[in-house]
């Protein structure tokens, strides 16, 4: 490539706006000129569906929330989605960052913006209604619209085509276990979310986000079936272990050996394995 354009510049045949258009036309077909975006995806959701539109190629970091597909675990961290580090960021060198749109801290996001790096934040509420919309929102925002409207279709299909339970709605609760006390699932949360898509009723929708659970109070709520996540399981030294937990123990759950242990980001993200959560959790409801 060098060597073409050394010849075009010292040929005093030509004219010199001809050489000139010649070595761009000969620049903007080039692979530099084609260069991937550096794209930092924050969100593990985000970071899925990134990799699901069949552009993880352009990916150069992610954040600790990001652990599928295996690829995502490679990229170099910049810390949590909710609590990011600026310098983590910055040392990436992005021309684009995809967030959620509960990233932050906000002057993180803010003093990113101001130093003219592209950040997009993307919808990232409870629901499929807004895995919908990041979906198109992602590919929107990596220039691959159509791909985009393919992959929620797909994911409407997915969903579409799950059967229904059989039988009466199960009553379900989606629990936490992060060192303190039992975390529960309330209403407003992802979880609560796929527990009804999943046509489970979940027994702690009274209250609101994920609150803490005395022993008595989850006892009392006496839920069919427990769902945790699997880091929470290790957390608690093992299924068994978890179970075991004082109000666990006590459950119907626990009793009948409904107490299950799924994939973090299939329980808690709602992304576009969202049909395989609900096969999972629908499985266990059997």
């Amino acid at each position: 490539m060098a060597r073409i354009i050394g010849k075009l510049l010292s040929d005093s045949t030509g004219g010199m706006m001809l050489r000139v258009l010649v070595i761009l036309s000969i620049l903007l077909l080039s692979p530099l000129a084609a260069a991937a975006d550096r794209v930092v995806s924050l969100g593990g959701t985000v970071t899925e569906i990134v990799y699901a539109l069949g552009e993880g190629d352009r990916l150069v970091a992610d954040d600790a929330s990001s652990v599928y597909p295996e690829e995502a675990l490679s990229l170099p961290r910049v810390g949590y989605y909710r609590n990011l580090s600026l310098e983590g960021v910055l040392a990436q060198r992005p021309d684009l960052i995809i967030a959620s749109e509960n990233a932050g801290p906000p002057e993180v996001l803010e003093r990113i913006r101001g130093m003219g790096i592209n950040t997009v934040l993307v919808s990232d509420e409870p629901g499929v209604a807004s895995l919908y919309e990041r979906v198109l929102q992602v590919a929107a925002a990596l220039g691959v619209e159509s791909a985009g409207v393919a992959l929620q279709a797909q994911i409407q299909a997915s969903l579409d085509a799950m059967a229904t339970l059989g039988s009466r709605p199960r009553s379900a609760m989606v629990v936490l276990h992060r060192g303190g006390p039992l975390l529960a699932a309330g209403a407003g949360t992802s979880a609560d979310a796929l527990l009804k898509l999943s046509g489970l009723e979940n027994a702690a929708d009274t209250m609101q986000g994920y609150k803490p659970m005395t022993s008595e109070a989850l006892a009392a709520l006496a839920p069919e079936i427990i769902f945790t996540s699997t880091a929470s399981a290790q957390a608690a030294g093992g299924l068994t272990a978890f179970a075991s937990h004082p109000g666990i123990a006590t459950t119907p759950a626990a009793q009948s050996g409904r107490v299950t242990a799924i994939d973090d980001l299939l329980l808690l993200g709602m992304g576009p394995r969202v049909a395989q959560a609900v096969a999972l959790l629908r499985r266990a409801a059997r």
